[in-house]
């Protein structure tokens, strides 16, 4: 491994408890949208924690992905009710794709990727969504399905690819997706322990293998960052049964040739500055790293009492 860039951990004082953070993106300003478990899914704070506002009310059934764009409009994967959706940064409603409480048909039961008959359109349970630099809308298909779709910047799709499997170019919970300025699709192929790198037509170029079960994924600039859920949490609908010195939580660094440049994280996630269950990444312009963490409910196991708050800011130095 080659260290070649550091990280700090910045705490952030959020004035409220965050059991479960989702995802978390950063706009143009700095202010952090983090999406939670919640009546009020979505809270805004300042680069510094403080509490901004908050919406999506009844409308977000099921927090999971957001991705913020160039201009600052809002997308939200819902894995509730199977739809990816555009907002303003105040949270009106511009577009939805899918059908709002209908999820395709893959077989699936319960949205468990094991029980995958075949893939379909979109959606069920979807995981993530992102926006190319050209505006182009993509979103992995992940837990009830085994799928990358490719959207219009209007929300038509164009196309899709993915099969449920662990061959080349087949998915188990394709759970993050991340585009970059070359038109590359980086997928963060969950189950299968790798990231598979496409075209925009679907066409797979590369695998990254030997990453513990992604689950964030995310591009900028010439750098791809990567969360990693590790092989400790969330045993029960796996590909692993877990042993004493199982990969633990961490966030891994690379660059686009899939040379490692950093890692952080440590066996204690409990721990501020380590990560217990990282679920979500994403980076500002500054290149300081988001973490979002579901670090419950898990069915296996309950969160210790002095467990850190689900979101974290590392700061490159």
């Amino acid at each position: 491994m080659c260290d070649e860039l550091k990280y700090v951990f910045e705490p952030l004082d959020f004035g409220m408890p965050m059991n479960c953070v989702a995802d978390a993106a950063v706009n143009s300003k700095g202010d952090i949208f983090a999406m939670v478990e919640g009546e009020v899914p979505i809270l805004v704070f300042n680069s510094k924690g403080k509490y901004l506002y908050g919406w999506g009310k009844g409308v977000i059934a099921g927090s999971h992905g957001i991705f913020i764009d160039a201009d600052d409009y809002i997308y939200v994967a819902d894995s509730g009710d199977h739809v990816v959706m555009k907002f303003t940064p105040d949270g009106n409603l511009l577009m939805t794709i899918g059908t709002r409480g209908v999820h395709s048909d893959t077989g699936s039961i319960n949205a468990n990727f094991k029980t995958i008959k075949q893939s379909a359109g979109p959606f069920y349970a979807p995981s993530k969504v992102s926006v190319s630099p050209k505006g182009e809308i993509f979103v992995s298909d992940g837990y009830g399905n085994a799928r990358i779709h490719r959207f219009s910047p209007d929300g038509k799709l164009i196309k899709s690819w993915g099969n449920p499997g662990d061959k080349p170019g087949e998915f188990r919970v394709p759970h993050g997706v991340a585009i970059d300025e070359n038109d590359n699709v980086y997928v963060a192929d969950r189950e299968n322990n790798r990231v598979q790198i496409f075209d925009v037509e679907g066409n797979l170029k590369t695998i990254w293998e030997n990453i513990y079960r992604p689950d964030g994924i995310c591009v900028s600039k010439d750098l791809v960052y990567v969360a990693e859920l590790g092989h400790r949490m969330y045993v029960d609908n796996v590909m692993f049964e877990p042993y004493e010195n199982s990969p633990w939580s961490q966030v891994r660094v690379f660059d686009k040739t899939g040379v490692e440049k950093a890692r952080f994280g440590e066996p204690e996630g409990w721990i501020a500055g380590n990560l217990f269950a990282a679920h979500s990444i994403n980076v500002d312009s500054e290149g300081s790293i988001y973490v979002g963490e579901a670090a419950w409910p898990a069915n296996e196991s309950t969160p210790p009492e002095n467990l850190h708050p689900a979101l974290q800011k590392f700061r490159r130095v």
